[in-house]
């Protein structure tokens, strides 16, 4: 199931599992605090056994395009997870204040 959460007024659960569907560059210029680099190029079956079955993947992307696509792609994988849709992505966050780190 695919749901879709504006990155703003969105509150992150502790142990969210949160994926940064952008290339590794620009993930490493800025990304939201906790997201893990998970490049939509790279996403496969065996991604979804990183998590577990149980557990929610929320999913952004720099401005919301990609991670509705890698959304989609996941869900075709395994339809029986959750997956969110943080819309506005990294320059929402960026723009809300939100905090940001850099590096890899």
């Amino acid at each position: 199931m695919i749901r879709k959460q504006e990155i703003t007024t969105f509150e992150f659960p502790e142990d969210a599992i949160i994926w940064d569907v952008r290339d590794a560059s620009a993930y490493a210029e800025a990304h939201v605090k906790g997201a893990v680099n998970q490049p939509i190029t790279g996403l496969s079956a065996d991604c979804l056994t990183q998590v577990s079955a149980d557990q929610t993947i929320y999913i952004l992307c720099g401005g919301g395009s990609k991670a509705p696509r890698a959304a989609e792609l996941l869900d075709g994988l395994d339809d029986s997870r959750e997956y969110v849709v943080l819309m506005g992505g990294t320059r929402a966050a960026r723009d809300a204040g939100l905090p940001l780190e850099q590096g890899a």
